[in-house]
């Protein structure tokens, strides 16, 4: 029978002959810990991101924040499932016959591998989108980026991840025990069969595009903020823009380093239709780099805060001596300053009027 359609002997036959060997005691240390700091940091994060939510819920901030809430949250869930899981597989000695007879345990697996995998990273690119529509759109965004459209898009990335999580499942192709015994994923031994090798290009393809478009609306976005600030010369208004862009950058370039040496691996395999340049200890190393991405990510939104970056704007102006931007900017809010900056739009409120003085003038 064909291993690969037959849910009670799949990836069993790559038990008998690894040749991928991991230390139990470091493996399985190394796995607690990585989870504990997980777990530890994207709560940390969700109790930052839902008190500033809280604060901006009227503002186009929101939007954004009920993003990267709901990315952080998605982390949370994928250090406690997957980590769970690897804990245990460690604990039993990998030995996969005696506790995943009927290939339950490596369906979930492979499923929660898969979904935990493409779902931050499809996040990351609506949070590239959204700043990028809020700055180049404002009114747009505005008016039709509510928290139900925001809502309803987190929604749809959600089902499409799941469906592509379900793929093999839905196929009749069960997810396959890897090499080193301790995960499971599509098919990367032998790959011979069509199928395998499109389940293989499909996740690379979708996570690499994920991260093209992450980088091409960051950089429309960056490039849109430094023209209006140099041609308008009126630099208060976009604090908030800048600290979400910052965060967005410091999101894709942790992306970027993390999961492409995986997805880079897993599209030679699927082309190549063998991973005989891609050994076992080199797919487990990306795999881990890849892991690492969760742990990094609620940590953009711990350090590079508002809060954090005035008080790193106070040491580089106090070392440097260079005027870059008035801290007082940091409080205007962001939805009035959008539409100022996309359109010389009707006057905020009488306590902001000084610093809108130089551009009624201009306007006369």
């Amino acid at each position: 029978m064909n291993s690969s359609k037959s849910p009670g002997l799949a990836g069993f036959g790559i038990l008998k002959n690894t040749t991928c060997h991991t230390e139990k005691k470091i493996s399985v240390f190394f796995s607690i810990i990585f989870m504990t700091v997980g777990i530890l940091s994207n709560s940390l994060a969700i109790a930052i991101l839902m008190k500033a939510y809280q604060r901006f819920r009227q503002k186009s901030k929101a939007s954004f924040l009920l993003l990267a809430s709901s990315l952080v949250v998605t982390d949370l869930f994928g250090h406690l499932i997957n980590g769970a899981i690897a804990v245990f597989v460690y604990a039993s000695d990998k030995d996969w016959i005696r506790f995943n007879q009927s290939n339950i345990l490596c369906s979930v697996f492979g499923i929660c591998m898969v979904f935990f995998g493409l779902c931050p990273l499809f996040l990351g690119s609506v949070m590239a989108v959204e700043r990028c529509i809020g700055v180049t759109k404002p009114i747009f965004h505005s008016t039709k980026m509510t928290s139900k459209h925001v809502k309803m898009m987190l929604t749809m990335v959600c089902l499409f991840a799941v469906l592509i999580a379900l793929l093999p499942i839905l196929r009749f192709r069960a997810y396959q025990i890897q090499a080193s015994r301790t995960w499971c994923f599509y098919k990367t031994e032998h790959v011979e069969d069509w199928e395998d090798r499109f389940y293989l290009l499909l996740f690379s393809c979708l996570g690499l595009l994920a991260l093209a478009i992450s980088f091409l609306c960051n950089a429309v976005t960056g490039i849109t903020l430094l023209r209006v600030k140099f041609k308008s010369q009126q630099r208060q208004g976009r604090s908030h823009h800048f600290e979400m862009i910052i965060q967005l950058l410091a999101i894709m370039c942790v992306s970027c380093i993390c999961w492409s040496p995986f997805l880079v691996a897993m599209a030679r395999i699927g082309i190549n239709e063998s991973h005989s340049k891609e050994t076992c200890e080199t797919i487990l190393f990306a795999l881990r780099m890849a892991t690492w991405n969760q742990i990094l990510d609620p940590w953009v939104y711990i350090l590079l805060r508002k809060a954090v970056l005035k008080n790193l704007y106070k040491i580089t102006r106090g070392c440097c001596g260079v005027h870059i931007i008035n801290l007082h900017m940091w409080e205007l809010s962001s939805i009035k300053n959008s539409l100022k900056v996309a359109a010389i739009s009707e006057s905020p409120v009488s306590s902001k009027q000084i610093n809108l003085q130089p551009l009624s003038s201009t306007g006369q």
